[in-house]
């Protein structure tokens, strides 16, 4: 099944825990101190370390959402 990653900016304290957890899924923007979400998609083999950088974001500013047949 296909999902999505999902950033609440106005959330993100810019800790950057999820960038240690999927690096290649998430970045940051020092301009902004905020997540970037690098992979809005990513593979189903990343699932695993997204699911731990939304456990671990201090401030839940992430979230991921499986999505529909019709959306993928």
């Amino acid at each position: 099944m296909s999902y999505t990653v999902l950033a609440d900016l106005d959330l993100c304290q810019g800790h950057q825990m999820c960038q240690g957890e999927a690096p290649e899924v998430f970045g940051y923007d020092k301009d902004s101190d905020k997540v970037v979400v690098l992979q809005e998609f990513p593979d189903e083999s990343q699932r695993s370390d997204v699911e731990s950088a939304v456990t671990y974001c201090p401030a839940m500013a992430l979230a991921l959402r499986d999505l529909t047949e019709e959306e993928s």
